[in-house]
């Protein structure tokens, strides 16, 4: 009635407008609903029909004969599975009873159930989902790793020793590193490292089930000497310093105090070093770590060592693969204006295990745990920190003071940390691989969140991690530039994104953080999305991490109050280079042009799920993260090709059309 007498219209008219909109709305919801079901059953057929072929085909992997010889029904099956869960549980008990901890059978192991929405930016689920595993990470059980007095005594000669050791190899070339005329790369002589250095401890000799990685670079760094070794000696700061890289670190035990400060400071060391990628298996190792300042030839050096103790303390338990790590570490010397130069050598023993065959070179090359990829991003992180502290760069945009400003860097290093640890294999992450990817190179995991600073729920993360023929350069330039990456509407949901801050925090262009406004139907001035971008690269790798942030958590870093509170679920891109190996198997040509390099580029996606711990999954939800995962790649492949064929076009000026 009062409707009817505000708009002038008779009591009959409002009820009627209001019966007919709400049959306009039903008839639409059941068609949508129909379109979307229509789909479903038509994905159900087709890997229905997909599975029946599949499993056709299915040989033996031992024999090559059938799987099921004899045609064994399903319900042989079943009780054959049940008998074999009954007879697991009752070896974990007998386990369990000497190791005086329970152990988990493999069914509270297995992958979560789960429903998955490829919408690139995140949001809720329409169904809930389940709970998956550890909610937090947690160290390896070594509570009984602690260096008594007699042991202490032998660790500071050993870290003696050590340092002597380290010292040499930084400094001696041939015959103890030669040359590689192809490559360029030195190699470590072992017949020669066995003359020179004799450990005090009769280690075990090599065999052939361990391989030696060893390898030493050289670099100036925008960072003096003490500020590093205090980053060295702090677990959090070292894991900061090198996020790519380092994704756990922990002081163990301080077993000297050292005097001066740092100078003598030895240190019993947890740390778990990654991949970003989940086909990379983690090195895990404790070590010890020794800080020394000396003085060689009239030249004062910080020396940090990183030595093992598995030679006088058997109570260890191993990690998977056997990481072995021998005397690595860097020396630092101070040079003119703030900066250092640092050399640094890595050596260690690694357990030969099988790696996936995309990463296989790029792990046996030593490119990924090598002095290079240390050193690289190092250099690239002092001058990150270095444009964190300086008070003269002009900024763009929106930022308001220099404390704004540092809190939107550590905010950003914060997603960069974030990205990293998601989407590789640390933390005793399980993954599962999704069948249908291509190279068999998708994989995806759940986790349960809970803590401060990420979205509180049930996080998905995807990665799927393939080989391009172009330049690792080229591919980061078009992740990196919003008005290109707009372009591919698989990320951008055909939003246009416009920066309204820019950071610059590195000598390379392309080294900088971005807040970008996502410029959407629905923006207005009550409603408007905000997304933080940081790129970085080196000569070993780039990174492109970016993630949805709204007006007020922006707002309140920007007045300078703690960002760490604010949720983040980044997504992004790491871009690995590659060298071809002349094998006659990784040649190629595009576009009528040799190929002489390439990169490895790694995709992860991570969305909220929900807070309510039920769903299942479905093998069209593994199918549309596959589809997204392979579209993403397939139009970033399509748009290199583009720009490389407007380079060739163009003469090689430099100028891409």
């Amino acid at each position: 009635m009062k409707l009817s007498q505000e708009l002038g219209l008779k009591p009959r008219q409002v009820k009627f407008w209001f019966q007919n909109r709400r049959t306009q709305m039903k008839a639409q919801q059941d068609r949508s609903e129909n379109v979307i079901l229509r789909a479903e059953n038509e994905s159900l057929k087709s890997e229905f029909y997909r599975l029946q072929a599949e499993l056709s085909k299915l040989v033996c992997p031992n024999c090559g004969g059938p799987p099921v010889p004899g045609g064994v029904s399903f319900d042989e099956l079943r009780i054959e599975n049940a008998r074999l869960g009954e007879e697991l549980e009752r070896v974990c008990a007998i386990a369990s009873r000497y190791i005086g901890r329970p152990i988990q059978t493999m069914g509270a192991l297995m992958p979560p159930s789960l429903e998955l929405d490829m919408n690139i930016y995140p949001r809720q689920f329409l169904e809930p989902m389940p709970p998956t595993l550890s909610e937090t990470p947690s160290y390896p059980d070594n509570n009984n790793l602690i260096l008594m007095e007699e042991e202490k005594t032998i660790a500071m000669e050993l870290a003696m020793s050590a340092t002597d050791e380290l010292a040499k190899m930084c400094r001696t070339n041939e015959p103890l590193w030669v040359r590689n005329n192809e490559t360029g790369k030195e190699v470590l002589n072992l017949d020669e490292h066995s003359r020179m250095f004799h450990w005090p401890l009769n280690l075990k000799q090599r065999s052939s089930e361990f391989r030696t990685e060893a390898s030493r670079d050289s670099s100036v760094v925008i960072m003096n000497s003490i500020t590093l070794v205090d980053a060295f000696v702090d677990a959090n700061k070292w894991m900061e310093l090198f996020p790519s890289i380092v994704a756990r670190a922990k002081c163990v035990q301080v077993i000297s105090q050292g005097v001066s400060g740092t100078n003598g400071c030895l240190q019993l060391m947890y740390a778990e070093l990654h991949v970003l990628s989940p086909l990379v298996p983690t090195r895990e190792a404790y070590f010890l770590r020794y800080c020394q300042q000396q003085n060689v030839e009239d030249e004062t050096y910080w020396a940090i060592v990183d030595f093992p103790l598995d030679g006088f303390h058997n109570s260890l338990q191993t990690s998977f693969p056997l990481y072995k790590r021998r005397p690595s570490g860097c020396l630092i010397q101070d040079m003119p204006n703030g900066y250092s130069r640092v050399t640094w050598v890595e050596h260690a023993e690694i357990e030969e295990k099988p790696i996936h065959q995309i990463f296989s070179h790029f792990v046996h090359s030593g490119m990924a745990f090598g002095a290079n990829r240390w050193l690289a991003v190092l250099e690239r992180q002092c001058e990150r920190i270095a444009s964190l502290m300086a008070t003269n760069i002009p900024d763009i945009g929106v930022i308001p003071s220099p404390e704004a400003r540092k809190n939107l860097m550590r905010l950003s290093q914060r997603m960069i940390r974030t990205f990293c640890v998601n989407i590789s294999s640390c933390s005793g992450q399980v993954w599962t691989a999704v069948p249908d990817s291509s190279d068999d190179t998708v994989r995806i995991t759940t986790r349960k969140v809970s803590e401060a600073g990420q979205p509180n729920g049930l996080i998905l993360c995807a990665v799927s991690t393939t080989w391009l023929p172009y330049p690792h350069h080229h591919v980061f330039d078009l992740l990196r530039d919003e008005r290109r990456r707009a372009q591919l509407e698989v990320l951008s949901n055909g939003n246009a994104l416009h920066e309204v801050a820019h950071i610059a925090n590195g000598s390379h262009p392309g080294n900088c953080i971005s807040l970008l406004r996502i410029n959407v139907a629905s923006n207005s001035s009550q409603h408007v999305d905000l997304m933080l971008q940081e790129s970085c690269t080196d000569k070993s790798g780039s990174l492109v991490v970016y993630s949805t942030v709204d007006v007020d958590s922006v707002q309140l870093a920007m007045s300078g109050e703690d960002p760490s509170c604010i949720p983040l679920l980044p997504l992004g891109f790491f871009i690995t280079p590659m060298e071809l190996m002349n094998d006659g198997g990784c040649k190629d040509e595009a576009n009528g042009h040799n190929i002489t390099t390439g990169s490895l580029l790694t995709v992860g996606l991570q969305v909220l799920a929900s807070t309510i711990p039920s769903a299942k999954i479905n093998l069209s939800s593994i199918a549309a993260i596959n589809n997204h995962l392979c579209t993403t790649v397939q139009q970033i492949s399509s748009a290199l090709s583009s720009n490389c064929i407007g380079y060739c076009n163009d003469g090689g000026n430099g100028k891409e059309k």
